[in-house]
């Protein structure tokens, strides 16, 4: 899921325009698209109109607004010499627990948590191949998962921040598992281009959870389509690949499609499966790129979404994440920064 297009500056009042994109990362310009180029291109942060090229490394920082280019023209890098990002607010690692707020404030926060999501539909069909589950990943394990992908990220082939030859960069850190996604290329492939890393695996546990929303979402599928449709609507799918982003308060993402991916994989509607962590974001998903036609479902903290079958070439994106709408106790145990975080996992 991710996102470029048409320009707009930072400070300007002009509406938020859809843009095309890949997973959770880039996008392509729609012209760029009918010219058959590559899928995406990314939304960044840059001063100047100027065409961008991808380079690596980058230059020191510049301030920036949104910006379209596409795939192929140059090498995606990160930082020169820069420390390994960490999406926590700690040094090193996240801490386990803070001594304040009290241990039992955090639990009450957890209680009051599950009592809201009790007045929210726990399941939710959005179309065929389309479905939500609200809230589905416990407040435990969505604490483990952010100091899993915290560990992860400042390591070997961890979290890196995609930038261009004048010095903007992208409004996102990136980090892949599994597989290593390159934007500059469109596709797939063991090790990262401009440092040789390899992606770390996939934690079984992340497997685990993927399995086990497909699983809920067919046990929910069956009661309304039986169990044979359940199936068909929403194929078995076992993740090798996971692209892990971390959007600040201020990230967006154009409207794209995820379409990587092998063409085995692709024809069978393998679907995607996307994990919300942090701040709530509004989610944009519909058949085209035009933004006026489009629908919006909000993506909270412990959301499971998943789209495939009928759904998997759906054109989504993200138009806007809202500040300090993370649960207060997912931030005081793991002290994630203010944004989201985002994963999504496929079967190449």
């Amino acid at each position: 899921m991710a996102g470029g297009g048409e320009k707009t500056p930072a400070n300007s009042a002009q509406p938020w325009k859809a843009r095309s994109a890949h997973g959770s990362v880039y996008g392509r310009s729609s012209e760029r698209q009918k010219q058959g180029a590559c899928t995406f291109s990314p939304s960044v942060s840059s001063s100047k109109d100027s065409p961008q090229h991808l380079v690596t490394p980058v230059q020191p920082l510049k301030s920036a607004d949104s910006r379209s280019s596409p795939c192929g023209s140059g090498s995606v890098g990160s930082d020169s010499g820069a420390a390994p990002f960490d999406i926590c607010m700690s040094a090193n690692k996240c801490p386990v627990i803070k001594l304040n707020p009290p241990l039992f404030e955090v639990n009450r926060g957890k209680r009051r948590d599950r009592e809201l999501s009790k007045d929210v539909a726990p399941f939710q069909h959005l179309r065929p191949g389309m479905v939500l589950l609200k809230r589905f990943i416990k407040p435990n394990d969505q604490v483990k998962i952010v100091k899993v992908c915290q560990q992860l990220g400042v390591g070997s082939g961890g979290f890196y921040r995609p930038g261009y030859r004048d010095g903007a960069k992208l409004r996102l850190w990136m980090m892949c598992l599994g597989k290593n996604w390159d934007p500059d290329s469109c596709s797939y492939s063991d090790t990262r281009p401009f440092d040789g890393a390899q992606p770390p695996t996939i934690p079984e546990e992340f497997r685990k959870y993927v399995q086990d929303a497909i699983q809920a979402s067919h046990e929910l599928l069956k009661q309304r389509i039986g169990a044979a449709n359940a199936v068909k609507e929403l194929p078995l799918m076992s993740p090798d690949i996971c692209l892990v982003n971390f959007y600040n308060s201020s990230g967006r993402l154009g409207l794209h499609q995820d379409k990587d991916e092998s063409k085995s994989s692709l024809d069978k509607g393998l679907p995607v499966v996307s994990f919300s962590l942090g701040e709530t974001t509004e989610f944009l998903y519909g058949d085209g790129r035009d933004e006026e036609k489009v629908s919006k479902v909000d993506l909270e903290s412990g959301d499971v979404l998943i789209f495939g079958g009928k759904s998997r070439h759906i054109f989504h994106g993200v138009s806007n994440t809202k500040p300090k709408t993370a649960p207060k106790w997912l931030t005081d145990e793991t002290s994630l920064r203010p944004g989201r975080l985002n994963l999504t996992f496929r079967q190449y």
